[in-house]
């Protein structure tokens, strides 16, 4: 029960995101994506729940498909530069994207880790 009022507080605040920190959060998620160097279908089809959820523009898409083929360059993923309001929303979808093919693979726990500790 406190999983489904906790998605659905989530979903909430992606509402408080304006359309660049939707598009970082995504850079974000599809960076975590290739923790384990490859993207599997079922993280495809997380990224392509999220980008419904976010009602992001075409040009939007076409970009995190980008991204989906090739992982986002390092420049933009700095974990310290995330609004503290944004940070649980930015958990919850890398935790999703680690979850999404079913199994947690050590990369992803590793760079998991250390964004959390970056982030506090």
């Amino acid at each position: 029960m406190w999983l489904t009022a906790y998605r659905a507080s989530v979903v909430f605040m992606l509402k408080d995101l304006d359309s660049a920190a939707r598009m970082r959060l995504m850079e974000f998620v599809c960076s975590f994506a290739w923790a384990d160097l490859e993207v599997n279908a079922q993280e495809r089809a997380f990224v392509r729940e999220w980008i419904g959820r976010l009602e992001l523009d075409a040009q939007e898409k076409a970009r995190i498909e980008g991204w989906l083929v090739s992982p986002p360059g390092p420049e933009n993923l700095d974990p310290t530069t995330i609004p503290t309001a944004h940070r649980e929303i930015f958990l919850a979808a890398i935790r999703g994207i680690i979850e999404a093919d079913g199994r947690i693979h050590a990369e992803e726990i590793e760079s998991l880790t250390v964004f959390r500790r970056l982030l506090v």
